[in-house]
């Protein structure tokens, strides 16, 4: 999302790097978590516009090495910061502009609980052979310190787990179950 040339090329080589990474371990999908705004930055859409910009310049590198990327939007608080790509809708909208083999989405439950639209955007995904994650993480109240490693285990916050993974199944996904307990609690 940096709107410095030298930092966008640096970046781009760090996901090349992690494309390598995954293509060495044998694994065929790289998550991927966006960025948050530039410094100084208010525009979302522009860095939601940098994101796909440079999947186009990723996508390819990553195919020839046979490993597919899948964009995981991140709750709206991290906006900012880590990720300004907040809903399904929005990771769907970029990644629709790339073969679905090439470009997906992750389901996250942790990230998306909260949103209404979750649902449709779910089927919408399925529908598009785009659901290349799911992923299960527990949001507990009150909110600790820590949000990004404050998740509960599966049951203790209010997650409807049932809900989202016969969703998930009704869309077709029949691929791995990743559970995020990051809690340094519980560590």
């Amino acid at each position: 999302t940096a709107l410095d040339p030298a930092e966008r090329a640096r970046a781009l080589d760090d996901n090349r790097r992690a494309v390598d990474e995954a293509a060495a371990l044998n694994t065929d999908t790289l998550v991927l978590v966006s960025g948050g705004l530039p410094p100084g930055s208010r525009d979302l859409h522009g860095a939601r516009e940098r994101v796909a910009d440079a999947l186009a310049e990723l996508a390819p590198y990553a195919a020839e090495r046979g490993v597919r990327l899948a964009i995981e939007p991140l709750h709206p608080m991290f906006a900012s910061d880590r990720c300004v790509v907040s809903t399904l809708a929005q990771a769907l909208d970029i990644a629709e502009r790339f073969p679905a083999e090439r470009v997906g989405v992750v389901v996250d439950t942790y990230h998306l609980w909260w949103d209404d639209r979750a649902p449709a955007e779910i089927a919408r995904a399925g529908a598009g052979g785009r659901i290349h994650a799911f992923q299960l993480a527990d949001w507990i109240t009150p909110l600790p310190a820590g949000v990004l490693l404050g998740r509960g285990q599966l049951g203790d916050g209010c997650v409807d787990f049932r809900s989202f993974r016969s969703q998930v199944e009704s869309a077709g996904y029949d691929g791995p179950i990743e559970v995020e307990i990051f809690n340094e609690a519980l560590w």
